[in-house]
């Protein structure tokens, strides 16, 4: 009979904690070689909107600090409106510069849109924390902040002021030009920084309490939680 002994048992793979800002997207195939060089212009309109809806989102904001600190809950009208702009946001930045993942017009409207390549979504938080609505936004989130400016160039949700991901998108502009094909590696690469600047946004908005992972889940899917 072996006395040998039996090797310790491997834990099974963790899965990192699913976040409640869930941003999933798919690249479209075939891509247009030359539309994204006016995508500036044709997405023109959705920056006058967008520039408006952020003015009314910073306004809501600040009822929803107050809301939170009185009471412990974000109101559910001003949380929907809040996340709504951040996914209109997105979806501009996904037809244009912020990676340029698909040649069909972004909608003009807060609400999800099912059949549309790419979605972000926020489970609303219920209750909320009364004292870090006190620091959370200025305080807690500087380092993220200074990724963002990495990542964007300036912090500004529409996606336009360049930075790391200005530039990524670019070479897949470049590689869609020369090839026809928006490579896929950059792809994940570039829905994973947006995905890192969204989860920022929302708790810098006060729209979560789950604070930002520093953490780079690259590709379209979003990571699951561990069973």
């Amino acid at each position: 009979m072996s006395t040998k002994p039996l090797p310790p048992a491997v834990p099974p793979a963790m899965s990192p904690p699913a976040h409640p800002a869930r941003l999933t997207a798919v690249l479209d195939a075939p891509l247009s070689r030359w539309l994204w060089l006016v995508k500036w212009l044709l997405a023109f309109p959705h920056y006058v909107v967008l520039f408006f809806l952020w003015v009314a989102f910073v306004g809501t904001s600040v009822v929803a600090f107050f809301a939170i600190l009185l009471t412990g809950r974000y109101p559910r009208p001003l949380f929907d409106f809040g996340t709504g702009v951040l996914r209109w946001s997105w979806r501009v930045g996904y037809y244009a510069y912020g990676t340029l993942g698909t040649d069909r017009y972004p909608p003009f409207t807060l609400a999800d849109v099912p059949d549309y390549p790419t979605h972000w979504d926020l489970a609303y938080p219920g209750r909320l924390s009364r004292g870090l609505v006190l620091v959370k936004w200025w305080l807690l989130a500087i380092p993220h902040y200074l990724v963002l400016g990495f990542l964007l160039g300036d912090v500004q949700a529409t996606w336009v002021t360049g930075g790391l991901i200005g530039l990524l998108t670019l070479c897949a502009g470049v590689a869609l030009a020369a090839t026809g094909h928006y490579p896929r590696g950059l792809f994940d690469l570039v829905v994973g920084l947006n995905r890192w600047v969204l989860r920022v946004a929302a708790y810098a908005a006060l729209l979560t309490d789950v604070y930002p992972p520093f953490r780079l889940d690259q590709g379209g899917g979003e990571p699951e939680a561990a069973p």
